[in-house]
């Protein structure tokens, strides 16, 4: 009976050892107050604020979500939308392995504004980096001015994920970063375990600074955004 018993405890050891935990790298990108620091609220809190404060650099947050056997931890970089910031988004998007590219669907300027981002990651990010693109705002349809379909087609033709959303509701907040998590690779030897062991917060070690500059440029000014 004894021996059974120490059998019968080889199947959950082996399901353990099969646990694979992940972390990657996540930036967002955009133009001011259309919403990125908000979709990341929403996505880690569950909350968001009617007013919430524009970004100043870049702020840091992270979360962990499970697919199967698969733990993935994401590491959000939400970069400062102001043009005089712009210099310093490739520290950040660097060595990232995602990014979503954000818009206001009330704005045609910064639809245009996400696809000049879209262009700079694919000429200047890792090559495998899998973009989304967010149409926000997305509860105030009254206001439209970029159709659904237009943000779709560009997305095609441009490999993008694409989903509009609104952190004001939720409404396919969750949805896209999961449905980037579901993009991401599991089998990739260069992520996971080695790299979150090298990395506490998913920063390229060739590039240290972004790290840095987010504990002191944090701080906020006046905006608001959905």
């Amino acid at each position: 009976m004894a021996s059974r018993s120490r059998g019968a405890t080889r199947p959950s050891s082996t399901a353990a050892a099969a646990n694979k935990n992940l972390q990657f790298k996540l930036v967002l990108l955009g133009e001011s107050a259309v919403g990125k620091s908000s979709l990341v609220l929403r996505f880690v809190k569950g909350q968001f604020h009617e007013y919430q404060e524009s970004t100043i650099g870049a702020a840091f947050q992270s979360k962990t979500v499970s697919l199967g056997d698969v733990t993935i931890k994401l590491d959000i970089w939400d970069t400062a939308g102001q043009e005089r910031y712009h210099s310093l988004a490739p520290m950040y998007y660097r060595g990232a392995q995602t990014a979503i590219v954000v818009y206001d669907i009330t704005s045609t300027e910064t639809f245009e504004r996400a696809k000049n981002w879209v262009k700079e990651l694919h000429r200047q990010a890792n090559p495998n980096i899998v973009i989304a693109l967010a149409g926000n705002k997305a509860d105030m349809m009254d206001k439209r001015a970029v159709e659904h379909q237009e943000g779709q087609e560009y997305a095609e033709e441009n490999g993008l994920l694409f989903m509009e959303t609104s952190a004001k509701t939720g409404l396919n907040v969750n949805d896209i970063f999961m449905a980037i998590a579901n993009k991401l690779p599991k089998n990739d030897p260069q992520v996971g375990a080695g790299q979150a062991g090298r990395s506490r917060t998913g920063v390229d070690l060739h590039d240290t600074s972004p790290q840095n500059r987010s504990r002191c440029c944090s701080a906020f000014v006046g905006g608001s955004s959905s």
